[in-house]
């Protein structure tokens, strides 16, 4: 979430300072519904992790939840980091701050379990068996 949330906010900052075409970038319609878009994502993922933490304060299994959390959460991660690549332009790949967020991202949908191991743990919670 952290590295979803800072990256946003680099984009969010950097496009009410960034001018094309004779206005800022934050007034262009496709970087509104960039921006809506990633908050969004952010905010779903940010509740599916509160949600699989309350269900483990309460002594409830948890592992389903906390699974799609991880994978919501760090998919979404590595997208936001993506977008505000592109919002950047050429500066966010060639920026090692702007960067290096989406590397960071992109590393947590491997480490730790990865996407498809979580969807083999979800997907074996709700079916049963060992598959």
């Amino acid at each position: 979430m952290g590295i979803a949330r800072t990256a946003y906010g680099k984009a969010v900052a950097y496009s009410s300072q960034r001018e094309l075409f004779n206005q800022k970038l934050s007034d262009l319609q496709v970087t509104r519904e960039k921006v809506a878009n990633m908050r969004t994502e952010i905010t779903a993922g940010r509740l599916l992790c509160t949600y699989a933490s309350r269900l483990r304060d309460l002594g409830l299994d948890y592992a389903s939840e906390a699974a799609q959390a991880k994978l919501v959460s760090t998919e979404m991660a590595a997208r936001v980091c993506d977008q505000v690549i592109q919002m950047f332009g050429g500066y966010g790949y060639t920026s090692g701050d702007v960067h290096r967020h989406w590397r960071d991202a992109r590393l947590l949908t491997i480490g730790e379990g990865t996407s498809e191991v979580l969807r083999m743990l979800v997907a074996g919670r709700e079916l049963g068996g060992s598959r």
